[in-house]
């Protein structure tokens, strides 16, 4: 059964679950902003995976050690947190709110059991214990190429998947534009395991291009989304969001010292 939720907020949107007897969400770590009390949290380095749903404690034998250990091992070279946060409730329904880290939207994805989930490693928020999670990485040469693209987590099984993006989530089809479209490294955030997922070099390195990479970054390096399926990305890139952060953040200091007249006419100290 999925879980009751609703999405609020504009600039920076938050989710409330409403989790009932039987059901278990796990979100990544840093996204839990507010619980009922009766919702018990339970730190775990294991992660749902395999259909066990959200049963896996400890991971008893030798198997369960070792995939914890595999599962560990993968978070740690993604750069992800080696645990997750469990919420259970206790002697009936809870309330449980999480969030992305940046501004921008949320999006619950239904898993029906057919297809599954691809989200770059800072969209993912939480799920419900059902969904299955694992790290895929897509190559070492498109990683050094799409810097951000390299480190995938896919979902599979049947649930509720929360994500977030940063700005207004964008929604496409390759197959709707002759089955490929190419977009920044940057600004993806979801896809269906139906679409295909590269990065190639777009025209070859001369002058125009070369200078194109130095001032835009890696502008001439896109990801190939290829195949029927969702897309889904985001109208802004963190990238472009920390370098405005930097751009702006000794302004104010900037402007009073250049001022002689100090705050008689610069505004305030």
């Amino acid at each position: 059964m999925a879980i009751s939720h609703k999405i609020s907020g504009n600039a920076m949107q938050l989710v409330v679950c409403q989790v009932d007897d039987g059901q278990t969400v796990y979100a990544e770590a840093g996204k839990f902003l507010w619980k009922t009390v009766n919702v018990a949290v339970e730190t775990r380095i294991s992660s749902p995976s395999g259909g066990q749903g959200g049963a896996g404690g400890s991971g008893g034998g030798s198997g369960g050690l070792l995939g914890m250990a595999v599962n560990a091992g993968k978070r740690m070279l993604a750069g992800e947190s080696l645990a997750f946060q469990y919420f259970t409730p206790r002697g009936g329904a809870g309330l449980i709110s999480m969030a992305g880290t940046l501004p921008g939207e949320m999006r619950a994805i239904e898993l029906d059991g057919t297809r599954g989930w691809f989200a770059e490693k800072d969209a993912f928020v939480a799920a419900e214990s059902t969904v299955n999670f694992d790290i895929a990485f897509s190559g070492l040469k498109a990683g050094l190429k799409g810097g951000e693209g390299f480190v995938l987590e896919k979902f599979t099984g049947v649930g509720t998947l929360f994500i977030a993006g940063a700005g207004n989530f964008i929604e496409l089809n390759p197959a709707k534009y002759g089955g490929k479209i190419q977009v920044h490294t940057g600004c993806l955030v979801a896809f269906e395991d139906t679409v295909r997922y590269g990065v190639e070099r777009i025209g070859a390195l001369n002058t125009q291009t070369l200078m194109s990479g130095i001032f835009s970054g890696n502008g001439f390096n896109q990801a190939t989304l290829e195949g029927d399926g969702t897309v889904i990305l985001q109208s802004m890139t963190i990238e472009s969001l920390a370098h405005a952060i930097a751009k702006n953040a000794h302004m104010g200091h900037e402007e009073k010292a250049s001022n002689p007249l100090g705050s008689l006419f610069g505004g305030r100290d």
